[in-house]
C-alpha cells in the first residue's frame, strides 16, 4: 500500500550531528509523518543508518579523495541539491529540516535554496542570531536559534529540536490555498511611499490583478527579481527603486545585485514600469543627536532610528546614469513615470527634502541618456497622491495588455 504521509527530509552532517538528526527523525515519526534521512557530512564516515549516505557515495575511499574541505563541501552541496530536487520531482516533499553550526547551516541552506518556494524549509542553527542574509538570501527558509550549542541531546537542546520537529510537521500539513487565481503584478515599496503603494494596489485590484508587494530593503527587491525570473508575474511596478540610492551611499537598504532592474526575458519578457520612489534620498541609521560629520549641513529627514539624507546634485546625476544604463538593455520592456511634485513623504512642499530642481536634473539626465528609446512620462502629481495611483495603474495595465505572453497565476 502506498504511504501517503508527507515526507520530511532530515538533512544533516551525521558525522558530527548524528544524535540531533536521529532525534529529529524520531520526533517527526512520532507525529505521524515520514522522515527521510540524508547524510551530507564531509568528515568521517556516517555513524548511523540513513536512507541516503552521500558521504559514502561521494568519497567511497574516504574524505581524503578531496584535496580540501571547502571543495568537499561544494561537491556535497551539488550532489545533495540534485538528490533533493529529484526526490521532490518524483514523490513530492512535505518539507526539509536540518540542525547545525556554521558549516552545517551553510550546507543545509545552500541545498534548501534549490527547492521551489512553498516547500517548508527549517534550520535549527547555532548561528541564527548573526546576520543570516548571506546564508538565506531571498529564499523562504525558516531559521530557529538553538540557543545552546548542538552537542548531543540534553534537557534544553531536546526541547528546541522537538519544537522544530513540531514546526516542520505543522508546516508540511498546512492546507491553505487562495480562493481564486489572478494575474499577478509585483510591486516594490518602502515606508516613505506607503500611501502610494496602498492607492496603487487598490487601483490594480479593481482592474482584476493580484498585487504581490516587496519591501525595497535590498533583499526584497532581489527577491522580486528572483521570482520574476521564475515566471510568477505578468508585470512589475517598480514603485520604489530606492535601493539603488542606498547601494550608492552604503545605506540602510543596500545589498542589491546586478539583477536589480535588469531586463527579464526568460521564461518570457515582463513589462516593467519604473517610478523614482525614494530616489530623492539615502537612508542611514542615525538620529538627530548622532548625525555623522559628513552629513551635517545636508538636508535631513529624521524618521525614527533612521534618517534620510537628500542626495546631492552629483549623486542625483550618478543615480540617473545608473538607472539609464540598466533600462537601456531592454528598452521595449520598460516605461518610466515621473511624479514631478515629489518622490517620497519627505520630498514635497514644506518637508525637509523637497528640492524640485534636483528632481528636474534627474529627469533631464535620464532623458539625455535614454533619448527616445524608453518612454518617459512626467505628470503633475506627488507620488503619494491618489490621482497618481490611477495614472500608474492605467499605464501598467496597458503595458501588460500589450504583452501577449505571461502567467495568469503563480507557477
Amino acid at each position: 500500500m502506498k504511504d501517503n504521509r508527507p515526507t520530511i527530509v532530515v538533512l544533516g552532517t551525521y558525522d558530527t550531528k548524528a544524535e540531533e538528526h536521529i532525534f529529529l527523525q524520531n520526533a517527526i515519526k512520532q507525529r505521524g509523518l515520514r522522515p527521510l534521512s540524508i547524510n551530507v557530512g564531509t568528515g568521517t564516515s556516517c555513524p548511523a543508518q540513513v536512507d541516503y549516505d552521500l558521504h559514502g557515495e561521494l568519497f567511497p575511499s574516504g574524505p581524503k579523495g578531496c584535496n580540501s574541505r571547502d571543495k568537499a563541501i561544494s561537491q556535497m552541496i551539488l550532489m545533495a541539491s540534485g538528490l533533493v530536487q529529484k526526490l521532490h520531482r518524483e514523490q513530492g516533499l512535505g518539507g526539509i529540516i536540518s540542525a547545525g553550526g556554521g558549516s552545517g547551516t551553510h550546507i543545509a541552506a545552500s541545498i534548501m535554496k534549490t527547492l521551489p518556494m512553498g516547500i517548508p524549509k527549517l534550520i535549527v542553527s547555532t548561528v541564527a542570531s548573526r546576520d543570516m542574509k548571506p546564508v538565506i538570501g531571498t529564499k523562504d527558509i525558516t531559521v530557529m536559534h538553538s540557543v545552546v550549542d548542538l552537542l548531543g541531546i540534553n534537557s534544553i537542546s531536546g526541547k528546541v529540536l522537538d519544537k522544530a520537529a513540531g514546526a516542520i510537521c505543522a508546516m508540511a500539513q498546512s492546507k491553505w490555498e487562495p480562493k481564486q487565481t489572478k494575474t499577478q503584478i509585483a510591486l516594490t515599496l518602502f515606508g516613505f511611499i506607503t500611501p502610494a503603494a496602498e492607492f496603487t494596489r487598490k487601483e490594480l485590484e479593481s482592474l482584476g490583478y493580484e498585487v504581490i508587494p516587496f519591501h525595497a530593503n535590498g533583499t526584497g527587491g532581489m527577491a522580486m527579481e528572483d521570482l520574476a525570473r521564475k515566471g510568477y508575474f505578468a508585470g512589475i511596478l517598480d514603485l520604489a527603486p530606492h535601493e539603488l540610492a542606498d547601494e550608492l551611499k552604503n545605506g540602510y537598504c543596500k545589498g542589491i545585485g546586478p539583477e536589480r532592474l535588469a531586463p527579464i526575458s526568460s521564461p518570457y519578457p515582463i513589462p516593467r514600469l519604473v517610478i523614482p520612489g525614494g530616489l530623492d534620498c539615502a537612508v542611514f541609521e542615525f538620529t538627530r543627536d548622532t548625525v555623522p560629520d559628513q552629513y551635517k549641513g545636508r538636508k535631513i529627514f529624521f524618521y525614527d532610528f533612521r534618517s534620510a539624507v537628500r542626495l546631492t546634485k552629483e549623486e542625483t546625476i550618478l543615480i540617473a546614469h545608473q538607472i539609464a544604463a540598466r533600462l537601456s538593455k531592454a528598452p521595449k520592456d520598460y516605461r518610466v513615470l515621473i511624479p514631478m511634485r515629489g518622490w517620497s513623504e519627505a520630498d514635497k512642499q514644506g518637508t525637509p527634502l523637497f528640492d524640485p530642481e534636483l528632481n528636474h536634473i534627474f529627469v533631464k539626465e535620464l532623458r539625455g541618456r535614454l533619448g527616445e528609446t524608453v518612454q518617459i512620462k512626467e505628470v503633475p502629481y506627488h507620488i503619494n497622491d491618489p490621482e497618481f495611483a490611477k495614472v500608474t495603474a492605467t499605464m501598467l495595465h496597458e503595458m501588460v495588455q500589450l504583452t501577449s505572453t505571461g502567467p495568469t497565476s503563480s507557477p
